[in-house]
């Protein structure tokens, strides 16, 4: 994600910082049923948590997208799991706030610096890494967090590659969240943790609202 960002061509007002900068937890959510799309965004809302990534992972997700940025105009809803230059078309019209893609390509990193809205390209190497900074992106999803180094791998960019920042996301709860917002190149992180199945399927929004509000809590004083 380039730095200054692109202004929004939603009618939603355009982002006056980075997405990385909004809270330390981004909401990584996969919504099954529309319906749920909306009290879930106003508890998460509720909870201090304003960054909504809606994954591309169930049939209604762009329906969940278009729900939300209608119903919540508090949220700053985003879509994850973006692979294509379709998707990233699609995305925007439903109203997504900005783009996050499990990895990148040449193609995929021009459709989302041509749509107009902030964008967090994958990466899980330092190679991956360096070639977004040549292409003048310095804002980055890294992932799957865990599984490619986790809080070790990421200390060691911070020395070569200080102008690199990450939200990682993949195998990130409560537990391990605040070590890797300790780290100075990570500004937030993404997870599912404040949404439990069971809370969800019974509509007990209260219960995420609770569990948003201490994630909200995390990094606060060093952020």
């Amino acid at each position: 994600m380039a730095s200054p960002l692109p202004s929004s061509p939603l009618p939603s007002s355009p982002l006056s910082s980075s997405v990385l900068d909004l809270a330390p937890v981004v909401p990584v959510v996969v919504v099954d049923d529309v319906a749920d799309a909306v009290p879930l965004a106003r508890a998460l809302v509720a909870g201090g948590l304003p960054a909504i990534e809606v994954t591309l992972r169930t049939p209604v997700a762009l329906d969940a997208i278009r729900a939300i940025a209608d119903g919540v105009p508090e949220a700053v809803v985003g879509a994850g799991t973006v692979i294509s230059p379709a998707q990233v078309a699609d995305c925007v019209v439903a109203g997504a706030r900005f783009l996050v893609s499990p990895g990148w390509t040449d193609v995929l990193l021009d459709a989302m610096k041509a749509s107009g809205v902030p964008f967090l390209p994958g990466v899980s190497t330092t190679s991956e890494v360096v070639a977004l900074l040549e292409r003048g992106v310095s804002e980055m999803k890294f992932f799957p967090a865990q599984a490619a180094g986790g809080t070790a791998y990421l200390k060691s960019l911070a020395g070569p590659l200080p102008q690199a920042r990450f939200c990682p996301t993949g195998g990130i709860g409560p537990g391990n969240a605040p070590e890797y917002l300790s780290l100075p190149n990570v500004r937030c992180v993404g997870g599912s943790w404040m949404l439990p199945a069971d809370a969800v399927a019974a509509g007990d929004w209260a219960r995420v609202e609770k569990l948003a509000r201490e994630a909200a809590k995390m990094g606060h004083g060093s952020r």
